[in-house]
């Protein structure tokens, strides 16, 4: 069965390196619920390179990864990997790691905040458990002037997500963010309905399986979308995380700021994806941040990751191959 893996796994990153397209990208996706990828990957991933995508299986291991970025001028997010908990005790217990975790981050004097998502914390069982995790780690992260991002999911839990954003923010809360997803037909209503709040926002393009009923399924209409909701943003947020690696868009970003108009931003990418770049931009002078997670349940963000690029699919599969 490894065997067999090994080859579709080498065959998927040689049609990749011609060509990313919707298909193969819904291919990845689905097959990121097949038992026996998930066995092959969880056994063999981190020693075949999900380590150059996640920090650590652990919080002792990111944290000399988040210290070695703020020393080469980036900042940093951390995330506990892990979501969809069925659980009270299990959502109290994550809550209470993230509490760990921002503190140690105040601590250690790490310039960065925490995303995390909400059905981490509980939306799954019941949005009650998930406001009064996501409202207790605010407060503590406002002790200590720091920041929490609440990260978007799939589409299904929109809704719940940007009503417990719109909430915590009646409530008086600031330091909290949350993200919007160009690839959703919906995202500029949201938008528009978010800016009364002077929302502090990230803009992705999109990372779950939607049908097209509900998601542009073309990469151009995608990106298009972006556009003109980072347009948006930026004329009316009070802070607005560009998160994409795609050159042609940041150089649109940097010309926007050139032209002067717009509210202060940064760019966003993701741990172990161009950091060269990265630095570029920050020896540029922009602001850059790394979204770097840790924990032990990375096969999601993992197989997410490499439907995104055609790059990842190859260097995973490299490895696959060399073993």
């Amino acid at each position: 069965m490894v065997d067999s893996v090994k080859e579709n796994l080498a065959a998927a990153g040689n049609t990749v390196s011609r060509t990313l397209n919707p298909v193969f990208r819904k291919g990845i996706l689905v097959a990121t619920n097949n038992g026996a990828t998930q066995r092959f990957v969880y056994r063999y991933g981190m020693r075949l390179g999900a380590s150059r995508f996640v920090a650590g299986e652990s919080l002792e291991e990111a944290v000399p990864v988040l210290k070695e970025l703020n020393r080469k001028g980036l900042r940093i997010n951390t995330t506990i990997l892990g979501e969809g908990v069925k659980d009270a005790a299990m959502a109290d217990g994550v809550t209470e790691q993230y509490a760990i975790v921002l503190q140690r981050l105040v601590d250690e004097g790490i310039n960065g905040n925490v995303a995390l998502k909400l059905t981490h914390l509980g939306l799954t069982i019941d949005a009650e458990l998930a406001y009064a995790n996501i409202e207790r780690l605010v407060k503590q992260a406002a002790a200590a002037n720091a920041f929490i991002r609440i990260d978007m999911e799939e589409s299904a839990r929109v809704d719940d997500t940007l009503a417990i954003y719109k909430r915590l923010r009646e409530a008086g809360h600031d330091n909290v963010g949350t993200v919007l997803q160009s690839y959703l037909y919906r995202t500029e209503q949201d938008l528009r309905d978010l800016l009364p709040y002077k929302p502090n926002l990230r803009l992705v393009k999109g990372a779950y399986l939607e049908p097209e009923s509900i998601a542009w399924p073309q990469k151009a209409d995608v990106d298009a979308n972006y556009v003109k909701l980072a347009d948006m943003m930026l004329e009316n947020n009070s802070f607005t995380a560009i998160a994409t690696h795609d050159e042609k868009i940041i150089g649109h970003v940097q010309r926007r700021a050139k032209e002067g108009g717009i509210g202060p931003y940064e760019f966003q990418m993701l741990y172990g994806i161009r950091p060269q770049y990265q630095l570029d931009l920050v020896k540029a002078g922009h602001q850059v941040l790394v979204a770097t997670p840790f924990g032990p349940d990375w096969y999601f963000f993992l197989m997410r990751r490499l439907a995104e690029r055609p790059a990842n699919v190859l260097f995973f599969a490299k490895n696959v191959i060399k073993r």
